[in-house]
């Protein structure tokens, strides 16, 4: 009976053991599964991360050189914009200069009268002879001057102060941008684009068709349809529609047009 007792308490550690060891590798079993998993889905991610860094510093790569390409612009166009300010300051120096003598000028009336005269004169051949920008405004200013030469109401000094106004308007039209509604000769309503005194582009109110002012032939002529859109954004900055921006305006020539 004894023996039989030692015999089921030896069975019983024994079976004991045997669950502790099934239950130990079950665990081990479990916890090497997820070992596995957290090693897989951490290489994922790694991966992942990878190719968001790679993206990234192509993406760097791309925004520092178009960096470097938009200083450079800046910098050519801060080296044109004060020599264009040069200019400027000295025909406006000129001008002040010019002024600062009309008091003087009321003893030589003789003498100054002839030449401003002469002055509204030229100024009408100029406005004949420039790009046809605002011609009816220009052409009536010129016709309120030469109405006011033959007017007793106004002095020397004050005609010869208007002319050199009108003078003045004239000159700044070399140094400015400028968008504006207008008419073709054809009568077709379009918004013109004056750069300067030395380019003067239109587009069609629809934005379709773009043309350009040909001094060597003296007549508007219709540029190809790639011009459109840099013509359109370079309006819309000019009306100040849109920020300042680096834009590419054709550089026009008598090649450079041709007929649709």
């Amino acid at each position: 009976m004894l023996n039989h007792s030692k015999n089921n308490s030896i069975l019983n550690k024994i079976t004991i053991g045997v669950v502790l060891l099934l239950s130990i590798n079950s665990l081990s079993a479990q916890q090497l599964n997820t070992a596995v998993q957290v090693a897989v889905n951490t290489n994922k991610a790694s991966a992942q991360a990878q190719v968001r860094v790679d993206k990234l510093n192509d993406q760097t790569d791309d925004l520092t050189s178009q960096y470097r390409t938009v200083l450079n612009a800046i910098e050519s166009l801060r080296a044109y914009n004060k020599q264009l300010e040069a200019v400027v300051n000295d025909q406006r120096d000129a001008i002040t200069s010019l002024n600062n003598e009309m008091a003087t000028l009321e003893h030589t009336n003789r003498g100054v009268s002839p030449m401003v005269i002469e002055m509204v004169d030229a100024l009408n051949k100029l406005v004949d002879a420039d790009l046809p920008f605002k011609t009816e405004q220009r052409k009536e200013r010129v016709a309120n001057l030469e109405d006011m030469l033959d007017s007793s109401d106004f002095t020397t000094a004050e005609k010869y102060r208007k002319v050199t106004e009108a003078y003045g308007i004239e000159l700044d039209y070399g140094s400015t941008v400028e968008a504006y509604g207008g008419s073709l000769p054809s009568g077709k309503k379009v918004t013109f684009l004056r750069v300067g005194r030395t380019t003067l582009i239109y587009q069609t109110l629809n934005q379709q068709v773009s043309g350009w002012w040909n001094p060597k032939v003296n007549k508007f002529e219709i540029l190809d349809r790639k011009y459109n859109g840099e013509i359109k954004e370079a309006i819309r900055i000019a009306k100040h529609e849109a920020s300042p921006a680096l834009i590419g305006l054709p550089v026009l020539g008598a090649q450079a047009a041709e007929a649709k």
